[in-house]
């Protein structure tokens, strides 16, 4: 993962498992993570997990079997952070 600090990531199915172990991954190495799942609860946490850690994260609900869901993540990353880097799709 050189070269991944200062990127913005944004990783479907991001609120467990291997979606959420690479959010927190990325975190640490140093990108901005825009998390997104169903599992709006769940995906809170995790981001709350990631940012006590010290990371940079925001969650944001998404189904990817909704394209208006995707358009709305992009969307996030891109208010947020000013841009995205990297789909990490989960």
């Amino acid at each position: 993962m050189a070269g991944i600090s200062g990127k913005v990531v944004a990783v479907t199915g991001a609120s467990s498992g291997i979606g959420a172990a690479t959010a927190r991954l990325l975190a640490s190495r140093g990108a901005a993570v825009v998390l997104g799942a169903r599992r709006i609860e769940r995906l809170d946490q995790v981001v709350q997990e990631i940012r006590d850690d010290g990371g940079l994260a925001i969650g944001c609900g998404a189904d990817v079997t909704r394209r208006p869901d995707l358009r709305r993540l992009v969307a996030a990353a891109v208010a947020e952070f000013g841009r995205l880097d990297v789909l990490v799709s989960n």
